[in-house]
């Protein structure tokens, strides 16, 4: 039953950015530039709850022990986390949605390969999100439910949807054929069940760390709403959308993890 459970948890996210790339078959035309923002920011307001609700709120109670320095955990795991996220941004070659010059060390990778990269690489704090959450789970002592790690799952998987479309999209319009393009999409968001794993393995044998890779995996994916996703949705004119969207992904996540939580 927990095997289940742990492969669910895994995988809902995954799911959700397979469904997502598979819009390339029944799309024809690239996402509107003002759908891409509304995206964006629902895509951001997720992150930013479950980094504070499910990961930077736990790091802490899991500390509770420490007294007045149970913020210290979550300090230190966040500013790894961002740092983490800053070096890979520098080490691997990617290209931003709608940006021209690609970020990272030079590379002869085609255009389509750094656009999913750069989709990979923000992938990457997802799963391990989820991945320390479960782990947090099967530790037991009823600070992380299995409920709560669910409602990360599904949060997860919820702006991952959009996010595969707005992976596939770009990679057809800028030349891939369709099933090229469902396929890097779904390699994207392979990153995540995969990191997930190796984050439970790595929190079973180090369980006291726990309270720190769950504040890593928060400052991980604030450092990709801050450097990419807002920066992509606030571009150009009629950016309200992705604001109110951005409130709507933000609450959705909330109710998600106090509801299920």
């Amino acid at each position: 039953m927990i095997g289940q459970e742990l492969l669910a948890g895994l995988l809902i996210p995954f799911l959700g950015t397979s469904l997502g790339a598979a819009c390339v078959f029944v799309m024809k035309k690239e996402l509107s530039p003002h759908v891409q923002k509304a995206l964006l920011g629902f895509a951001s307001g997720v992150m930013v709850a479950a980094s504070v609700w499910s990961l930077l709120i736990p790091a802490m109670e899991e500390s509770a022990s420490l007294g007045s320095w149970s913020f210290l955990p979550a300090v230190v795991g966040f500013w790894a986390g961002t740092l983490f996220l800053l070096g890979l941004d520098h080490a691997i070659p990617h290209l931003h949605l709608h940006a021209q010059q690609p970020e990272g060390p030079h590379s002869h990778f085609s255009k389509t390969i750094m656009m999913a990269l750069a989709v990979t690489l923000h992938n990457i704090p997802e799963g391990m999100a989820v991945g320390v959450v479960l782990a947090g789970w099967l530790a037991g002592g009823g600070d992380i439910s299995f409920s709560a790690a669910l409602a990360l799952s599904i949060g997860i998987a919820i702006q991952n949807f959009p996010e595969g479309a707005i992976v596939s999209m770009p990679l057809k319009a800028a030349g891939a054929g369709r099933t090229k393009a469902f396929g890097l999409g779904v390699l994207s968001g392979a990153v995540e069940p995969v990191g997930g794993a190796l984050t439970i393995v790595f929190a079973g044998l180090v369980l006291p760390v726990l309270p720190y890779l769950l504040a890593f995996a928060a400052g991980a994916m604030l450092y990709v709403v801050v450097e990419e996703l807002i920066p992509e949705m606030s571009e150009g004119t009629h950016t309200d959308i992705g604001v109110v969207c951005f409130a709507v992904g933000f609450t959705l996540m909330m109710a998600l993890d106090v509801a299920l939580g």
